[in-house]
């Protein structure tokens, strides 16, 4: 299946040519995130579309630094894969060329938060 991998935006000068998530790819990463919310880990999120990367950052509290980042760099798709989920300290924690199967580095927080 062939996906585009950005959205060109209409309005503004400057922004066309952003990467940026897509319908499906919005509704696993917000798919996690309910969860996350539920369980009371997450509470706050931010998305920024940029000239190379698409990111859906995860936060405890609004005015904080990101918990994770959820990123889509198109470049890497034929390398390591288009998709990784990032830590705070900058920490790669899964990268690869699904979106899901990389969203299920978040299924050990999950459960750890349920316990």
């Amino acid at each position: 299946m062939n996906v585009p991998t950005h959205t060109p935006f209409t309005g503004h000068p400057g922004e066309q040519d952003r990467i940026a998530f897509d319908r499906h790819e919005l509704g696993a990463i917000m798919g996690v995130y309910g969860k996350m919310v539920a369980a009371g880990e997450w509470r706050d999120y931010g998305l920024s579309f940029l000239k190379d990367v698409a990111v859906f950052s995860v936060f405890r509290r609004t005015a904080e630094f990101p918990l994770y980042r959820i990123e889509k760099r198109p470049r890497l798709r034929n390398r390591q894969g288009m998709y990784a989920v990032v830590a705070m300290d900058g920490q790669i924690l899964k990268r690869g060329h699904d979106l899901r199967t990389v969203l299920r580095v978040f299924d050990r927080l999950l459960i750890r938060a349920v316990d």
